[in-house]
């Protein structure tokens, strides 16, 4: 399917779900404030078949143990409305904070998915972290890698996957029914727009694929992966619409050129730190949320690589 059959599909899609409410999924979004992180279970209320999208394990970088309070609210909520997993679906491989799929699956059951082009920021990190030939890079760490404009089903909802490049090369947006569901390309309008500093994230290619989603009905339900509560705003939020972002954005609104986009973009991501927790969260996002092997004592171990980023 070309990119413009794909956002068609897309766009097709949603028109039908806002024209039929039982074509509308049930959403409820799960916030971790230690990472600013919105995950959701996503849910069709005819055959309660649901997706969790976006998970968090808790993790204490101060002394590297890891909790499972996150993953186990959503558990809670899946066991208490009686839902069947069918999907387990990560954005991207987060660098801000580490995947609970594994446990959530184990739980729940559930295929575990991603972009297909995770292969790619395999290959980087895999290198960066010097994690040897026993570290597969193809992607077999997921049971499912999705591909531009693939349909899917939860339940009896109709979903499409959307590629999204331009903060990691791996960006997926993930649409079922009338919602979007939009990783880390866009946050609120009062906040602006995902970084596009890290290996093989690109300004310019971070444009052209929010463009993509704004192109979308307006009525679209976009709902983000992470809020950090713009100066001003008292209350965290992460669910708006296309129309809203491209009247509102602070950094790609309807008149914002693509040249504009990237110098503000280039010039704003030179003056952010790396996230606190990017060192173990790609570690073990790359590999579908799993910790690294443990070595001969039973320990698993994160390497921090010195000044090589």
């Amino acid at each position: 399917m070309s990119t413009d059959q794909a956002l068609a599909s897309a766009s097709a899609q949603i028109r039908r779900a806002r024209e039929d409410e039982t074509k509308r999924p049930t959403i409820a979004g799960f916030f971790d404030e230690a990472t600013y992180t919105i995950s959701y279970v996503v849910h069709d209320p005819a055959t309660k078949e649901a997706a969790i999208i976006d998970s968090v394990l808790d993790y204490a970088p101060n002394s590297g143990r890891t909790s499972f309070g996150s993953a186990d609210l959503i558990i809670e909520y899946v066991e208490t409305n009686d839902l069947k997993m069918t999907w387990l679906i990560e954005t991207h491989a987060h660098a801000d904070h580490i995947s609970a799929a594994p446990y959530l699956q184990e739980k729940l059951g559930g295929k575990l998915s991603i972009g297909k082009d995770i292969v790619r920021v395999q290959d980087v990190f895999g290198k960066l972290f010097n994690a040897g030939t026993d570290f597969e890079r193809d992607g077999s760490q997921f049971d499912h890698l999705f591909t531009d404009g693939e349909t899917f089903k939860v339940g009896e909802l109709e979903g499409i996957a959307l590629h999204v490049p331009g903060h990691t090369p791996a960006d997926m947006a993930f649409i079922i029914g009338d919602a979007a569901f939009v990783g880390d390309t866009i946050f609120m309008p009062d906040f602006g727009t995902a970084r596009a500093d890290f290996p093989g994230g690109d300004a310019r290619q971070l444009f052209r694929s929010i463009r993509r989603l704004l192109s979308l009905p307006d009525d679209t339900r976009l709902f983000l992966c992470h809020d950090y509560k713009a100066p001003g705003r008292d209350v965290y939020a992460w669910e708006t619409t296309v129309k809203q972002q491209r009247e509102e954005n602070v950094h790609v609104k309807d008149g914002v050129t693509e040249e504009e986009f990237v110098e503000m973009r280039t010039s704003r991501d030179k003056t952010l730190d790396m996230p606190t927790l990017i060192m173990p969260s790609v570690q073990v996002n790359i590999r579908g949320g799993r910790l690294p092997e443990p070595e001969d004592n039973g320990v698993s171990y994160i390497k921090i690589p010195v000044n090589a980023v």
